[in-house]
């Protein structure tokens, strides 16, 4: 049997969640509506979700806390899409801090959520098209870094582990899938979140600032990712596939 993706909607305005999951619904996908925070730890304890909706304004613990605490446990790879009621750049900046895989400002047409949704879920399971991972050569080697492509998180020189985000992972994978290439924010935006920029849009940038960071990478002095003026940002290092050690 087909596998069909399960959609969890967490929002606190009932009409908008039973709209929301009603349409998705007649689309082909399974959906769950919760309208908070507890609601929703409750229904993941014994659900498991291919994506979860999440409004960022509701009473009690809001969109950016429950965010936070979804990257922090064991749902930290399950991809978060929120929902803004503000057109506003830091609402968007902060949910993408938290570890959020796109947003979407309401009001919104439900076709354009779908797209949305279905677009991120695509991103989540899309092998990179330039590297050959097998399960036996899962390591990604460049500089003093191993990237683990099955845990989706890093390891130093000192086998010490640092962990990404959602959206971290998939822009490190894109850099690495694509060494010493300048990729421009356009490019970077439409390989990791599957849209267009627009002329405001610095989420690659907040994401790139966010990347370096982890890397240790001196953003005056980068010694991975490099900023490139009016074209974009290259990853400046070899990669090679790493045999993991017995």
């Amino acid at each position: 049997m087909d596998h069909v993706d399960h959609v969890l909607i967490v929002d606190d305005d009932r009409e908008i969640r039973e709209l929301v999951g009603n349409y998705l619904k007649k689309n082909g996908l399974r959906t769950s509506i919760v309208a908070d925070g507890r609601q929703m730890r409750a229904f993941l304890e014994s659900n498991a979700v291919d994506l979860i909706v999440l409004d960022i304004m509701m009473p009690g613990d809001d969109g950016l806390l429950l965010c936070r605490e979804l990257r922090a446990g064991k749902h930290k790879a399950t991809p978060v899409l929120m929902l803004t009621a503000r057109n506003d750049e830091t609402d968007r900046i902060i949910g993408l801090e938290m570890g959020a895989d796109d947003y979407l400002s309401k009001p919104f047409s439900a076709r354009e959520l779908l797209a949305r949704i279905n677009a991120v879920l695509r991103r989540t399971r899309m092998l990179p098209p330039n590297l050959n991972i097998s399960e036996s050569s899962r390591l990604i080697g460049f500089g003093h870094w191993r990237l683990d492509t099955t845990a989706r998180h890093l390891l130093d020189a000192d086998n010490t582990l640092v962990a990404l985000s959602g959206a971290e992972y998939r822009l490190l994978r894109v850099f690495l899938d694509h060494p010493q290439r300048v990729l421009s924010r356009e490019q970077l935006l439409n390989l990791t979140q599957g849209r267009e920029a627009d002329i405001f849009d610095r989420s690659i940038d907040l994401l790139v600032s966010r990347l370096r960071q982890r890397l240790q990478d001196d953003a005056r002095e980068p010694a991975y990712i490099k900023t490139v003026r009016s074209e974009g940002y290259v990853f400046s290092l070899a990669v090679q596939l790493v045999e993991p050690s017995s």
